[in-house]
């Protein structure tokens, strides 16, 4: 389960390198043939394979936690890594799904003849934010930082 676990760690690092590059591209270049081919190309290679990815990662972090000493909200570590998984998983679906898919309509629109937009807009901000994430969470994960989470006391005399 651990090796599951960081392959997709890695494959998910991996297509966010992918979904930077086609990013900077499209945010680089002043032909808009190249821009409408990057937001093709991103709705092909990141949004489904993304989604897969950290949900097999939190699942294998699930199981893990539950497998190991760690725990799941035991250490300080694996409860900020839990909470980053799921909060960067659900952004594929509320935030980067929706934006693709209109970039990717936008490129279809230029190839197609028609007016488009081809600004990168907010796209810009998941190819920083998620690699940096991730990065987070891997220095966690080595060097396990802070300790037990404590529980709280209940007073029995009262």
């Amino acid at each position: 389960m651990l090796v599951v676990h960081i392959v997709s760690a890695g494959a998910w690092i991996g297509i966010d390198v992918v979904m930077a590059v086609l990013v900077f591209i499209a945010l680089g270049t002043d032909d808009d043939g190249i821009k409408a081919l990057c937001y093709r190309a991103l709705e092909l290679f990141v949004v489904w394979p993304l989604l897969t990815t950290g949900l097999v990662c939190l699942s294998s972090g699930v199981v893990l936690g539950l497998g190991t000493k760690w725990g799941l909200v035991r250490y300080w570590w694996v409860a900020i890594k839990l909470a980053m998984n799921i909060l960067l998983t659900a952004l594929v679906l509320v935030a980067l799904r929706p934006q693709v898919m209109e970039m990717a309509e936008q490129g279809r629109r230029f190839i197609s003849g028609q007016a488009a937009s081809l600004a990168v807009g907010d796209l810009i901000y998941p190819p920083i934010v998620s690699p940096t994430a991730l990065l987070i969470a891997f220095v966690l994960a080595v060097f396990k930082p802070w300790g037990r989470i404590r529980k709280l006391r209940r007073d029995h005399g009262a």
